[in-house]
């Protein structure tokens, strides 16, 4: 009974990381078909779609499941519309929050969002509600086993990045979104491996949230990530205060 019940566990452990793999897929196919749909199917030519790619291989989508996802947009595997939505809102704690999603169907996405921040204690906002406390930054990660700290800062510095800071894993380079593209190249140029290399939402300050809020937050924030149409939470949560 014990080998038996272990297996049941092993068998949902794998079943979970399933779902969760295949969810991801999903976003990142809706991403490159929106970038293939909007600026054309050949990544040279096409920054947006070159950034949908690279953030799909990074989390181990295939080859053929990128180009799959092209062809779709453009039109060779038929035709599946997407628009790209941004809501904003708020958490327990007064925790602005930010929500970029891929929606095929805006009048389901919105109302299952509001019920997801009502659900978590939280409530969905009017347009620039939130965003007001967040700028559009490049966001570029190496993790520590791949590079030095030196190395790293000095090609950031020389390639015009905003900032460098040392995470528990990585490093986080902060670019504007004009610099980009270029602070990528020179770090693609000199064959390092990047964790993350996207544009996003950067909180221009932080709020600690204690207690059970803090675990409210969380659970609101984990709670948007898993649905089908978000591509991306931002929030100034800080965690709680030292």
């Amino acid at each position: 009974m014990a080998g038996h019940s272990h297996w049941k566990s092993i068998k949902h452990q794998k079943g979970a990381a399933d779902a969760k793999r295949s969810k991801a897929f999903s976003k990142f196919s809706k991403a490159i078909m929106i970038a293939a749909r909007e600026g054309g199917g050949n990544p040279a030519f096409n920054l947006k779609l070159s950034y949908a790619i690279d953030k799909a291989r990074a989390g181990n989508m295939n080859n053929d499941a990128i180009e799959k996802a092209i062809k779709k947009a453009t039109g060779e595997l038929g035709d599946q519309k997407f628009e790209e939505l941004t809501y904003e809102g708020y958490g327990p704690g007064g925790v602005a929050i930010v929500v970029e999603t891929l929606s095929d169907n805006r009048n389901r996405t919105a109302p299952e969002l509001r019920r997801i921040f009502e659900v978590k204690g939280g409530k969905l906002g009017a347009p620039n509600s939130a965003l007001r406390f967040f700028e559009r930054k490049g966001l570029i990660s190496i993790m520590k086993d791949k590079a030095t700290e030196e190395k790293v800062f000095e090609i950031a510095t020389e390639a015009g990045a905003e900032d460098v800071t040392t995470g528990e894993d990585a490093y986080h380079v902060t670019t504007t979104p004009q610099e980009f593209a270029h602070v990528k190249k020179a770090f693609l140029d000199k064959e390092f491996e990047l964790a993350q290399a996207e544009l996003g939402f950067v909180a221009t300050s932080t709020i600690p949230v204690e207690g059970k809020d803090a675990a409210k937050v969380e659970g609101l924030i984990e709670a948007l990530e898993d649905h089908d149409d978000v591509q991306a939470v931002h929030s100034n949560y800080g965690g709680p205060s030292a």
